[in-house]
């Protein structure tokens, strides 16, 4: 069993569990395309990455780059084509404290468990 992506003008719009010979029959549709779960930041820890990333729901599957990859989730980030993942414009400091993303201020600041940590 595999999965697989179901691809509907560039946005992934559901993902299943299926048998290649399922897809290839037609019975669910066409658009669909094969996602890695093991896959993210376009690596595999044991073959080679398929398709950058996992797909999700709201993913954009880039067909020229053959590579799924999530919404950009904020303005100010930036997609590192190598990984396939959002990077902010200053790195994430390291600290026991959680923290987040301050999109007005292009910081990371103090935050609380509460707020989706």
């Amino acid at each position: 069993m595999s999965h697989f992506a179901k691809v509907v003008d560039g946005i992934v719009t559901q993902v299943i569990v299926a048998e290649q010979d399922v897809i290839d029959s037609g019975s669910f549709g066409t658009g669909w395309v094969q996602t890695s779960y093991n896959t993210r930041a376009n690596k595999h820890p044991k073959n080679k990455p398929l398709r950058g990333n996992y797909a999700g729901i709201g993913y954009t599957y880039d067909a020229q780059n053959d590579v799924f990859y999530t919404p950009q989730p904020f303005p100010s980030w930036t997609l590192n084509t190598s990984k396939w993942i959002w990077e902010p414009p200053v790195a994430m400091p390291i600290s026991t404290n959680p923290i987040k993303w301050d999109e007005n201020t292009l910081a990371w600041v103090a935050g609380t468990p509460t707020e989706g940590f």
